[in-house]
């Protein structure tokens, strides 16, 4: 799920887009400004000088901040059937960028869309490097997007972002608990870790989000019984667990693999909280498709003293009742007793 930042734009950029549809503009920068009320501003626009491609590596990358992110609108020579210009929204988010920065843009992009019209967006290219904004970078994307086969890593992620932010809600008045736009790197000493989960080496691996350098790393790793996992959580920092579940379940044997997603609470800083809620489907999606590791359960929870055997056999396992009681219908209404209205003879 994805949540929506609230932030609109402005009357300036709102009278901005409705003169610039009749092709005498080629280029819109919009930023969000950074009063105590942000909303959506116009930073920079510019004329056609020559075709879309040819007026591309002129216009846009010497527009873009590489520390700051942006939105840019760049019109193409090409018409809808209803006579109007297509264009391309691209989104840059640097990797040198604050991180709050970052998903403030994230979790506004859907709502930006919304107020220029998507129905005239033609395509939509996040971009977090100088090199993949030039021209020949965009064309790149093109030739990936249309070509069919495996996709690097990077234009996996890339591609998740585009997805997901294409199913976000777009009612500035919808709230959600997360963000999806976050997909951190894994160190090469986690991924190592989660490989041998996979292999059956060891029982549970504990994986923690390095705030300052933006990366999955390993917490620890070893074996694990369900009675020692309740004092693997911290209860002063987020983590997230993949532990494999050992039980007797009618009478047969099972390794369940579990996803627990453990958050104290408020006593995390919010930026930890957000970081860890953000990324905790990437990081899903990084054990389940990257590394084959199925996940029969995803759990989230407070503390460890959550995590005893009866409460994972109950997610597992949950009891389903057969003794359901049947739906009674009830009395109708009472008249009262009956009165005699012939008087016997």
């Amino acid at each position: 799920m994805a949540s929506q930042s609230g932030i609109v734009c402005s009357e300036e950029l709102k009278t901005f887009f409705g003169s610039c549809r009749d092709g005498n503009i080629r280029m819109i920068k919009v930023s969000i400004s950074d009063c105590t009320n942000p909303v959506l501003i116009l930073d920079t626009h510019l004329e056609p000088v020559s075709s879309w491609e040819d007026d591309w590596d002129q216009m846009v990358t010497p527009q873009l901040d590489p520390d700051q992110p942006a939105f840019i609108l760049y019109r193409l020579d090409e018409k809808d059937s209803s006579e109007g210009f297509l264009w391309i929204l691209l989104s840059w988010s640097p990797d040198h960028a604050h991180t709050r920065q970052k998903m403030l843009y994230a979790s506004t992009k859907a709502t930006f869309k919304k107020e220029f019209g998507a129905g005239q967006i033609k395509d939509d290219y996040y971009f977090n490097l100088m090199e993949e904004i030039t021209l020949a970078g965009y064309k790149r994307h093109l030739a990936v997007e249309a070509a069919p086969g495996p996709l690097s890593r990077q234009e996996e992620e890339m591609k998740e972002i585009k997805e997901s932010e294409s199913r976000v809600e777009i009612s500035v008045d919808t709230k959600h608990n997360t963000l999806s736009a976050l997909a951190f790197p894994f160190k090469s000493e986690a991924l190592a870790a989660v490989s041998s989960y996979g292999a059956g080496v060891c029982d549970y691996v504990q994986l923690a989000i390095d705030t300052a350098t933006e990366e999955v790393v390993l917490a620890t790793s070893g074996a694990c019984t369900t009675a020692q996992l309740a004092a693997q959580v911290p209860e002063e920092s987020a983590r997230y667990h993949l532990f494999r579940f050992k039980h007797n379940h009618q009478g047969d044997y099972k390794e369940s693999d579990v996803f627990i997603y453990s958050m104290p609470g408020y006593s995390v800083p919010i930026k930890e909280r957000m970081m860890y809620s953000s990324c905790r489907n990437a990081v899903v999606d990084v054990i389940e498709k990257t590394l084959n590791i199925p996940l029969e359960k995803k759990l989230e929870v407070d503390n460890g003293s959550e995590l005893t055997e009866e409460y994972l056999q109950g997610e597992l396992h949950p009891v389903v009742s057969l003794n359901r009681p049947k739906f009674s219908k009830p009395p109708g209404p009472s008249r009262g007793n009956k009165r005699i209205t012939k008087a016997p003879a």
